[in-house]
């Protein structure tokens, strides 16, 4: 298992774009992005950089997305 890589929230964004998200609104510093398929869990991506650990984590879960998977959507 690969490590988990400090990426900002519009890296992250970018990445959850390549896999079917859109970003629906943005209210403050909160971006929330939805599946277009609608098959997934909403996501709520603040805009902070970087992201902490615990939070990509639990965004990378309730997107299906291992870390692998994650790394290889940033390239």
């Amino acid at each position: 298992m690969a490590r988990l890589p400090q990426v900002s929230a519009r890296e992250a964004i970018r990445a959850f774009e390549r896999v079917g998200y859109e970003v629906v609104r943005q209210r403050g510093s909160h971006i929330r992005l939805r599946d277009s398929a609608g098959t997934r869990a909403a996501l709520t991506v603040p805009d902070h950089s970087p992201l902490k650990a615990g939070l990509l984590r639990r965004l990378l879960r309730d997107a299906g997305l291992s870390v692998d998977e994650f790394i290889d959507l940033l390239g």
